[in-house]
């Protein structure tokens, strides 16, 4: 299974970037290339525990996507937002390869986008 893991600087405390990333609209806008769009649970505003969204959008293959957030030991002020990303092509051998060539760049450039946008300092931030 493929795998990729991104690691992005942002320019605020950990609870500030968790709590942005928390805001349905705010993540559908950062993920506006592939129409994302929620499809069920929580559709708008800002997720709390308990809480859960369904995404739709235009990707290839299936994928689990995990996010952490942990103080920058480099910069107090900043968070190292790092992303996860496991995922399976279909059709077997050729899967593989659309994988490898294809689906992996794509969801690399995919992720590296959303965190440029949730990263931007006029998200409520300051």
């Amino acid at each position: 299974m493929p795998h990729i893991e991104l690691t992005t600087v942002v320019q605020a405390v950990p609870e500030t970037v968790f709590d942005v990333c928390l805001d349905v609209d705010k993540h559908t806008e950062s993920m506006g290339s592939s129409a994302e769009r929620a499809v069920g649970g929580i559709a708008t505003g800002r997720l709390k525990a308990g809480d859960a969204v369904t995404l739709e959008a235009r990707h290839f293959g299936r994928w689990h996507h995990e996010d952490s957030f942990r103080p920058n030991p480099a910069d107090s002020s900043a968070t190292l937002m790092r992303d996860v990303i496991d995922f399976t092509a279909p059709m077997g051998p050729v899967g593989g390869l659309v994988a490898s060539v294809i689906l992996r760049p794509y969801l690399q450039r995919l992720i590296a986008r959303r965190n440029s946008y949730l990263a931007r300092d006029d998200h409520g931030r300051g």
